[in-house]
């Protein structure tokens, strides 16, 4: 009898080096002392099978055929490439790391992280896993999993192929070097937003922080909406002008939608920080009444 095919995120060699990159972006921006990139360089270096096994979920998911045959081919050849890997030394790595990843972070919150492409990622997984034992899964998933490769590789060039190839570039570059650039990321942010008050940098933070815990996230913007809401009403009274105080009461209203979905999106962030920009222009309005009356 056949077995259905399951993924498992926590072994997914590309699902796990996605995290652990992600987190060495955080605990940069976040200006904490990082185990991530020792990690990384103990456990995916090309001499070690998930190494090797890396650079087999890269071309499936990177490269890119306008042929279907020559998807295919693509497909077997690395099929190929992936069987002559040594399970066993395989098996053995990713206990490890694993092993390392829980030593050094909560793995549920580290695990619990979107991956916009975790359907091909799954899908890798997936045909490796009915091609590398000898269990017999059901063909139907298995030719799923293949279609969804093989129209990764083959399939319509999207509007963003421009900023995917710079990525995939930039995802073969020496692992020390991406390290580097996001040291200068780092710098040229703290350059570009050296005006964003603490609330705004706070919001930064966490939000890069979901890579390692989406309910926290939630849980954050949650809270300053409150805050930000309860504000804007105790300075709504304090507006003379009509106009001005309809278009308040307004944002006042609007600012609740703010909490809408589970997970927390780039627009409802960036509306956050104009919320923040808000407050900054009232504080400042403030500031400056108290000047002239001094005066």
């Amino acid at each position: 009898m056949s077995k259905k095919l399951k993924h498992s995120k926590i072994k997914n060699t590309s699902i796990l080096f996605e995290l652990l990159t992600r987190q060495i972006t955080a605990d940069v921006l976040a200006d904490k002392t990082t185990k991530t990139v020792s990690i990384v360089k103990k456990f995916f270096s090309e001499q070690t099978e998930l190494g090797k096994e890396l650079q087999l979920y890269k071309i499936l998911s990177e490269k890119k055929y306008n042929s279907t045959l020559k998807a295919n081919q693509l497909l077997e050849t690395v099929i190929k490439s992936r069987n002559k890997l040594s399970n066993s030394k395989l098996r053995r790595e990713k206990y490890n790391l694993i092993k390392a990843i829980k030593e050094n972070y909560n793995v549920d919150d580290f695990m619990n992280a979107r991956i916009n492409n975790y359907k091909l990622l799954a899908s890798i997984y997936n045909i490796f896993q009915s091609e590398t034992t000898n269990e017999q899964f059901n063909p139907e998933h298995i030719v799923n999993s293949k279609f969804t490769i093989l129209e990764n590789i083959a399939g319509k060039k999207q509007t963003s192929q421009n900023k995917e190839t710079f990525i995939a570039e930039y995802k073969q570059k020496d692992k020390d070097l991406r390290l580097l650039a996001y040291q200068i990321l780092v710098d040229k942010f703290n350059s570009k937003y050296k005006t964003l008050d603490e609330s705004q940098k706070k919001l930064l933070k966490n939000y890069i922080n979901n890579i390692s815990n989406t309910n926290s996230l939630r849980e954050f913007v949650d809270s300053e909406i409150v805050k930000v809401k309860k504000y804007l009403k105790t300075e709504l009274p304090k507006v003379k002008d009509d106009i001005t105080q309809i278009k308040l009461t307004e944002v006042i209203n609007q600012i609740d939608a703010l909490s809408k979905g589970k997970l927390v999106t780039e627009k409802q962030v960036l509306t956050l920080m104009r919320y923040y920009e808000l407050v900054k222009e009232i504080n400042n309005v403030h500031e400056t009444r108290n000047i002239k009356k001094s005066n």
